[in-house]
């Protein structure tokens, strides 16, 4: 199963190689590495002596002892022009400044961003962020590609133990517990003794990295969501440097999308996939086009009984229109002043969904208070905040500060609302809902607003056990970006507590969870006496970690699963206060998903249904009459005294402390030990990873143009296509192609686990690869993982088509619509895409995030342009393609010629934008992806 040679893409149980890696043995060159690659590691990421020393500046230190020293703003000279740029820039210009070593940092780089309103969006530059967070189904193949590296030091004769991050990387467990048991006192006790059950091989590996690593921090399952334990524990307003009395701002990247909920504690982060994650780590710059900064201007206050998750909403709507897509936002003005830390938190969380690559909130009192409430050390927010102001980087004098562009949101016209039924950005006025779920289910298409139904869905009987379209089956409180909050879940504490006063309960077909983002929520729940009121009404403790969110929904209850299986299949409803919604993501037969605030999913979970006007209509006939939702709803001073008396800011640190050193069944498990993993070459999750095989140190040579001749379209889609529909994370089903491949090897379909937890194994997931049931492949006229192989014209799963390519050498190339890509960090989604054999993705628009995967990957991007589409050009998948790289071609270039050749001889001639947008994404082209990059790099120092 996990041999040195990349083996067998199956076709229904049979052999055969993995699309788009040849089988081969695992050789590596005696030069590979240099003699001591601790000293090569570190040359690589440093240079000659810093330029800018002469800026450094010292600050005493309140706890007593050496003065610290900073690299000063003011240093340049430049003071004026500083205070004009947003305050997100001036983090990236001291960490260019700090970091100028003349190689991986030029003198060119901070002049740029110094220069940023003349050079946004015309220059490029380098950032190193101060540490690298990860969760565990990103951050577990990154360890393993380290753990591959050490493997070829030993086979060198070499010390392994030298191959260490370079940054602080911190991985945080919280993406494998899933919600078999829900509704039940016993729920959190049974799903964590599943979640080490299935996932033991993984945690061993992480237990492993732990003591292999230095620079690596491992947070225990159990703890919390990656996003609110860096907001509560990890996140640093200041880092202090180890061996020097250097001071900086805390800066980040995260292996997960929503990395950026940091920002609203003043931090600047982001998210990247695991790919470009691993390149920090090893020491290398991110480089990126100098972005633009989007202004977003808050005025007002939220109205009463108004949540942040409906200001969230609207923002993520009202951006998405304006177009952020590769851009920071930066929201400043009055209105900050009225939100709480995890109220911008929040609004932070969700930039991933408007689209934008940050949604930043500068520093200030509420940032401090935060770092004291959370029992940082008192004299080092003291520091931070000395420094913050010394440095520039405090709030204050907005006023001067020249954005791209300012956008204004009033906080006083943002009313309750939801999202869905597909997209997290298709805000629903929750007096409207009712109205727009029937619109959705009157339209005879599919889509993201509808459901293929037509009018004749009101003459419909009930379905299976009496249910019917649109009764709620799964109600979930969830997700890092309201169980962060105290406000939200307070609120629906209070909620449960009205509604069971009231004698209300929740229907059994339903399944209710509630997985709270840290110890820290389950404590002030308990404390309050809000917990046992939300028991209840099913929503006990089922796990602390994402859970629904991330689609480890767990099975449905038993009637639910009939009526979405039986021949009626009503469309079923789940709300959840998530973030994303997307398509067979909160579980496969659940069509229509809502996000909504902590207490409308109680709301609606009582109601047992979304085709309701919940601010009219009653939610529940009682014998005493009808409850509506204001007659449960709690006002604002309430939720403040519940939050006042159950908050205990002293008990965090201790929460946390006990927390990290995992509970019995963590400290018990057995893990490996030394400097470098060893394989049971029996597992079939964690195999050696097949991307450093055959890696020489020569580059690939390049004679004139890159032309590629006789390139197929394997897959044709539409707008919006997500990670998810390319990388699903859910569950493996039996009759899949994964599945089958797993029951070859023995495995019994209760023990497939999901697509997430099979990420060490690089064969299930290729066959995972655009496996998601709800894929819709415009070369063909149904749904699921299927596609049109030409020129037989046959229609095979996609691997089988995949496979059948590689087998004629034929590169491959999937054609899209705007966004592609969109949703979570997944670097899978590239990594799947690449082995699959796809050499190009042509589309009219992507997000950041699985753009820069695809180019890690060696995959290349390419864009429709102006008005150009595959519609447009009469493009329907069948043609040949010849795709036409001029050697010398720039980063961004607008003329890659395309010619499409059609089967009666007719050809359609276009260019394309080669969406390399940096020169060393043009770098990691020619060296067939950023692993053989940065490994020939190392090896030439």
């Amino acid at each position: 199963v996990c041999s040195v040679t990349t083996t067998s893409m199956l076709a229904a149980g049979r052999a055969a190689a993995v699309p788009g890696v040849r089988s081969r043995g695992r050789t590596f060159s005696k030069h590979l590495f240099p003699k001591n690659l601790r000293g090569a590691l570190r040359n690589f990421s440093s240079g000659s002596e810093n330029p800018y020393r002469e800026c450094v500046r010292t600050l005493a230190d309140p706890r007593g002892g050496e003065d610290k020293s900073y690299y000063s703003l003011e240093g340049l000279g430049e003071t004026d022009k500083i205070q004009q740029l947003p305050y997100c820039v001036r983090v990236l210009l001291e960490c260019a400044m700090r970091n100028c070593d003349g190689q991986a940092v030029r003198e060119q780089d901070v002049s740029s961003i110094l220069n940023w309103a003349d050079q946004a969006g015309r220059s490029e530059v380098a950032f190193k962020p101060s540490r690298v967070i990860m969760q565990d189904m990103s951050g577990g193949p990154c360890l393993m590609d380290l753990a591959a590296m050490r493997e070829a030091v030993a086979k060198l004769g070499k010390d392994a133990n030298s191959v260490n991050p370079l940054v602080p990387v911190e991985l945080v467990i919280d993406h494998s517990v899933i919600a078999d048991r829900a509704g039940s006192h016993q729920a959190l006790k049974i799903n964590m003794e599943k979640e080490f059950e299935r996932n033991k091989e993984r945690f061993a590996l992480f237990k492993w990295a732990s003591q292999a690593f230095e620079n690596l921090t491992v947070v225990p399952p159990g703890t919390g969501i990656i996003h609110q334990v860096n907001l509560e524990y990890l996140s640093r307003a200041v880092f202090e440097a180890k061996n020097s009395n250097l001071i900086y701002p805390d800066s980040m990247v995260g292996t997960d999308s929503h990395s950026t909920m940091v920002n609203g504690l003043g931090v600047v982060g982001w998210g990247v996939g695991g790919i470009e994650a691993l390149s920090v780590i090893l020491g290398q710059p991110i480089t990126m086009p100098l972005p633009e900064v989007l202004g977003v201007h808050l005025k007002g206050e939220l109205s009463q009984g108004v949540m942040s998750t409906d200001l969230v909403l609207q923002v993520v709507e009202t951006l998405r229109k304006e177009g952020v897509v590769g851009k920071f936002v930066e929201f400043y003005g009055e209105g900050v002043k009225t939100l709480s830390l995890a109220d911008r938190a929040t609004v932070s969380n969700m930039a991933p969904e408007y689209g934008a690559t940050m949604g930043y909130f500068s520093p200030d009192k509420v940032t401090m208070d935060y770092y004291r409430q959370t029992g940082r050390e008192a004299g080092l927010v003291e520091l931070s905040e000395k420094y913050l102001g010394s440095n520039l980087l405090l709030a204050g004098g907005e006023s001067r500060i020249n954005y791209s562009k300012i956008l204004e949101i009033d906080l006083r016209s943002v009313v309750p609302c939801v999202s869905g039924p597909k997209r997290p950005h298709d805000r629903v006025v929750l007096s409207d809902l009712k109205k727009d779920f029937e619109a959705c289910m009157d339209s005879d298409e599919g889509g993201f607003k509808g459901f293929a139904r037509g009018k004749g869905w009101r003459d419909e009987a009930k379905g299976t056990d009496g249910l019917k379209h649109g009764d709620v089956v799964v109600a979930s409180i969830t997700s890092c970006t309201n169980t962060s909050n105290p406000s939200v879940m307070i609120g629906a504490g209070l909620v449960a507590k009205k509604a069971v006063e009231r004698g209300l309960t929740v229907p059994k077909h339903i399944k209710t969870s509630l997985s709270p983002g840290s110890r820290v929520v389950g404590d002030y729940l308990s404390r309050s006496g809000l917990q046992e009121y939300l028991d209840d009404l099913g929503f006990h403790v089922a796990g602390y970690g994402c859970m629904t969110c991330v689609g480890n929904s767990g099975e449905l209850e038993e009637k639910a699963m009939k009526a979405a299986q039986s021949e009626e299949s009503p469309v079923l409803a789940g709300v959840l206060s998530g973030n994303r919604n997307f398509e067979a993501r909160v579980h496969p037969l659940v069509s229509a998903n809502y996000l909504a605030s902590p207490p409308l999913v109680v709301a609606f979970a009582l109601a047992g249904r979304v085709g309701i006007d919940v601010t009219s209509e009653p939610l529940v006939e009682t014998e005493n009459g009808p409850v509506y939702l204001q007659d449960i709803w709690p006002s604002p001073e309430e939720i403040r005294k519940a939050e006042s008396s159950a908050v205990d800011s002293g008990r965090v640190r201790k929460l946390y402390e006990e927390a990290l050193l995992g509970d019995n069944q963590w400290q018990g498990l057995p893990a490996p030990t030394g400097g470098i993993y060893k394989y049971d070459g029996e597992s079939t999750y964690i195999c050696p990873p097949p991307f450093l095989e055959g890696v020489s140190l020569k580059v690939p040579e390049s004679k004139g143009d890159h032309k590629v001749e006789g390139v197929r379209c394997l897959l044709k889609f539409g707008d919006s296509i997500t990670t998810d529909h390319i990388s699903p994370v859910s569950r493996i089903p039996a009759d899949s192609h994964a599945g089958r491949y797993l029951t070859s090897l023995g495995v019994q379909p209760k023990d497939f686990g999901s697509y997430g937890t099979r990420r060490g194994n690089a064969e299930v997931m290729v066959r995972g690869t655009f496996a998601n049931l709800k894929l819709n492949n415009y070369l063909i006229q149904q749904t699921g993982p299927k596609t049109i192989h030409f020129p037989s014209n046959e229609t095979l799963d996609i691997q089988t088509a995949a496979a059948r390519y590689q087998d004629k050498d034929t590169p491959l190339m999937v054609i899209a619509g705007s966004e592609y890509g969109q949703g979570s960090a997944r670097d899978w989604a590239a990594k799947g895409t690449a082995l699959l054999g796809i050499r190009f993705v042509l589309a009219k628009s992507f997000e950041r995030i699985h753009r820069s995967n695809l180019v890690g990957m060696g995959v290349v991007p390419l864009q429709f342009l102006n008005e150009d589409t595959a519609d447009t050009l009469g493009l329907d998948g069948s043609e040949v393609f010849e795709v036409v790289i001029p050697s010398e071609c720039c980063a961004g270039y607008e003329g890659v010629k395309i010619t499409a050749k059609r089967e009666d001889g007719d050809e359609i001639k276009f260019l394309v934008k080669l969406r390399l947008d940096t020169e060393p994404e043009l770098q990691f082209f020619r060296h067939g992806g950023v692993m053989p990059y940065v490994m020939r790099q190392l090896a030439s120092v």
